[in-house]
C-alpha cells in the first residue's frame, strides 16, 4: 500500500493552550493564568504545555452545575 492509498485518520487527544483558550473563549493571559491556578490541566511535555481533550471535557461537564 502506498501513502497516498491510505489516509489514517488520527483522532488528536490534546489541544495547544491557544487552541484550549479559543474554545474556551479565553484570552491569552487569562488560559495561562488558568493554567497556574490548575483550574485548567495541562501536561508538561518538554518546554510545551498541552491541555488533554478528556480532561478539559471531564473539567467542563463538572462545571455545567456552577451557574
Amino acid at each position: 500500500m502506498s501513502a497516498q492509498g491510505t489516509r489514517e485518520t488520527i483522532e488528536r487527544v490534546t489541544y495547544t493552550v491557544d487552541e484550549a483558550r479559543r474554545l474556551l473563549g479565553l484570552g491569552r493571559a487569562s488560559a495561562y493564568e488558568a493554567i497556574r491556578k490548575g483550574e485548567i490541566p495541562v501536561l508538561h511535555i518538554g518546554r510545551r504545555l498541552l491541555v488533554p481533550r478528556a480532561a478539559l471535557l471531564k473539567m467542563l461537564e463538572g462545571r455545567q452545575g456552577e451557574r
